[in-house]
């Protein structure tokens, strides 16, 4: 593990991302001891606060824990996908609004992901994952739903879409596109769609899934896609009229 001293960039930064390259290269395993303070202090040349700071990054990122006691110190921590999935999903809410994406570059996007995920969920889908879909459908049916539960069974309803695939790598992968896309998508076109339209749309997704059709779910997500699309299209039609 090195770092550069001539470099401009911070030291505690460079010796956390020394530390993590060494646990993603698998040179540092998973329960593995660091070595202590003074240890990576002599090691990098830098001082012992320089090198807590660097810590509390790596800990910031769950990529070590730490341990009290005679035999305590950092190790490397296990990530398991639940929290990966997390820091995934907020990171993705953070970089679409704070480069301003656009609804039909979101929309694109996500669709895309998921269209690409449901031919194996039409092969592995479990009966909980479609009992899920299911109910999310007819939650979704329910009068007097509010706008913001409609869109949480929304998510509800395509997350387990995607979560049938069973397939932890692309549920990480869609945690992104489908828990922060489809609510940004969602708040631009709940006052746009039709519930019923959507409901319908949702029982052929899920009736595709069902019967291990692979092709129907992809046309009937083309078809959501395509609705979408429209939606975010009236919706901004209608924000640009309201506009004096």
């Amino acid at each position: 593990m090195k770092i550069d001293p001539k470099s401009s960039a911070d030291l505690s930064a460079q010796i956390a991302k020394s530390i993590r390259d060494a646990i993603v290269s698998g040179d540092l395993i998973v329960d593995e001891r660091l070595p202590s303070e003074s240890e990576l202090a002599d090691q990098f040349d830098v001082s012992r606060p320089t090198v807590r700071e660097a810590l509390k990054r790596l800990a910031a990122q769950n990529l070590i824990r730490t341990q009290r006691g005679a035999t305590g110190g950092a190790f490397v921590r296990r990530l398991d996908y639940d929290e990966a999935q997390a820091q995934h999903v907020t990171t993705s809410r953070l970089l679409l609004s704070m480069n301003a994406v656009d609804f039909q570059t979101a929309c694109e996007a996500r669709f895309a992901l998921e269209r690409a995920c449901a031919p194996l969920s039409a092969q592995r889908c479990t009966p909980d994952h479609l009992a899920t879909m299911r109910a999310e459908i007819h939650r979704q049916t329910q009068p007097g739903l509010s706008d913001e539960r409609f869109c949480d069974s929304d998510v509800a309803f395509h997350r387990a879409l995607v979560d049938g695939a069973d397939n932890p790598v692309l549920s990480y992968q869609l945690a992104g596109s489908v828990e922060a896309m489809q609510p940004l998508m969602n708040m631009i076109t709940f006052t746009q769609r039709n519930r019923d339209s959507i409901v319908e749309l949702h029982t052929r997704i899920a009736d595709a899934i069902e019967a291990r059709d692979a092709a129907a779910a992809d046309t009937a997500l083309t078809e959501l896609t395509s609705y979408t699309l429209d939606l975010g299209d009236q919706a901004m039609q209608a924000r640009a009229a309201r506009k004096p």
